[in-house]
């Protein structure tokens, strides 16, 4: 997204004029880290960069340094220098007071992009793209659940208004409007409030679990831009919901009988005279739709810990609940991972269904754009397609466990392509602190079902 000199200009006056300046970065793991800073302070926003260490990016989902192959205690902890992205410069109209926002990136001394950042991971593959003439375009939809976090009947949330008898409240209104009537105050005040930091959202819809909507934002031909904003809208609905004392929650499941939240990233690719590579008839896509399909295909196994990066993502995958477990495809096909749409030609796209909504967008779209380049580029092959719940027998099955995610990230040459060696030892570290962790807690059920009958 190209920046004018005045553009800039009217950005510094912004924050020159506000209370304070809340300055973050998105860490591996898709957390906001960051600072306050005071009007003054924020002018090293463009200009020499603010100080802000580096190990920063890589840090566990509780905000731990990574002990085993970190980069905390190996090199001092040094700082590196960040600035601003400047269409994130805007008000935070949630927040009491004049107060605004700004994301961070952090370059190096060459403007190269530091290889943890994930907005670098992102532009590093859009490079490649350029380089072969081409230009993705993507779209998003994003689903999340509005919970109310105070305790109901022992249970830690539920739907607004839900009471002990597992009734009221707990109703599902798929596509209805009476859901978003019931929540109207707080989805107003996410579009307006979006709508104010140039976030288009396309549509609304109320989804298949009680209090669970899905926001479609706008296609783009900049995918770093849509990936800001996929970022920038997560926050601004969580800050939303706060104010109106109830959580906005992007949790992959966090109902365990109920529908759970995915991220689907709808793509098309253009050439250099904007015409769309995968358009061919309303029955078939191009040669190169499904060379990028095939591409996309046989790196989803290695790539699945950026689609589901959390221990809590792995139950979203389960047969008949439209989250795929087997990386497949098929024509206008939602039982698929990749489902091929080309009814409307010039519009033909592919719809990646896997990602969860705790994703970290910037990598999942790294994984996405990369892997259907490395098809587009060998000529990959997508084999047989999946018809309805017919899976195609070459499809591969889905590491559906987090440590076999893990594992296949830590040992693919795709992903060492497409993240580097260094990215991929480091996150693959991250993830293994976090098992570790995760292996220390035991939790409630196991307590009822083994400490006396085991």
């Amino acid at each position: 997204m190209n920046t004018q000199p005045e553009d800039i200009a009217a950005k510094v006056a912004l924050m020159a004029q506000s209370d304070f300046v809340e300055a973050f970065l998105v860490d591996v793991n898709g957390v906001l880290r960051g600072k306050w800073l005071q009007p003054g302070k924020s002018k090293s926003l463009f200009g020499p960069g603010l100080a802000i260490p580096r190990s920063v990016f890589l840090l566990d989902i509780w905000g731990n340094d990574i002990i085993e192959d970190g980069i905390a205690q190996d090199t001092g902890d040094p700082d590196g220098l960040c600035t601003a992205v400047p269409h994130s410069i805007t008000r935070m109209n949630w927040s009491d007071g004049n107060v605004t926002q700004a994301l961070l990136t952090m370059k190096e001394a060459d403007g190269s992009y530091y290889f943890l950042d994930p907005r670098g991971v992102l532009s590093r593959v859009l490079d490649r793209y350029k380089a072969a003439g081409l230009t993705p375009a993507l779209g998003v939809e994003l689903e999340f659940y509005l919970v109310d976090s105070d305790k109901h009947g022992g249970l830690k949330i539920a739907p607004r208004g839900a009471d002990e008898s597992g009734w009221r409240g707990w109703r599902v209104d798929a596509v209805g409007l009476g859901e978003i009537r019931e929540y109207e105050p707080i989805l107003r005040e996410m579009m307006a409030t979006a709508r104010a930091q140039g976030i288009v959202l396309e549509t609304l819809i109320s989804e298949n679990g009680p209090g669970q909507f899905e926001v479609t934002l706008k296609y783009s031909t900049d995918a770093l831009l849509i990936a800001d904003h996929a970022v920038l809208f997560k926050r601004t609905i969580k800050e939303v919901a706060r104010k109106h004392g109830l959580t906005a929650t992007f949790m992959a499941k966090p109902y365990g009988d109920c529908a759970g939240s995915g991220m689907h990233v709808h793509m098309s690719v253009l050439d250099e005279a904007g015409n769309n590579i995968f358009a061919n008839n309303p029955e078939r896509g191009s040669a190169r739709l499904y060379q990028a399909v095939g591409g996309i295909i046989h790196a989803m196994p290695d790539t699945m810990i950026t689609l589901a990066p959390h221990a809590n993502s792995y139950r979203r995958f389960a047969p008949g609940v439209h989250a795929p477990t087997y990386g497949d495809w098929g024509h206008d096909n939602r039982m698929a991972a990749l489902r091929v749409i080309t009814a409307d030609v010039s519009a033909s796209r592919l719809e990646h269904r896997v990602a969860g909504a705790d994703c970290n967008p910037y990598l999942a779209f790294a994984s996405l754009l990369g892997s259907a380049l490395i098809g587009l580029e060998t000529q990959a092959s997508p084999g047989p397609e999946s018809i309805g719940t017919a899976r195609s027998a070459s499809a591969p099955p889905l590491p559906i466990a987090w440590s076999s995610a893990v594992d296949r990230f830590a040992n693919s040459a795709v992903i060492a392509d497409i993240f580097g060696h260094e990215f991929q030892r480091l996150f693959t570290a991250c993830k293994r602190q976090e098992i570790s962790e995760m292996r220390k807690r035991i939790s409630d059920v196991e307590y009822d079902a083994y400490l006396k009958n085991a």
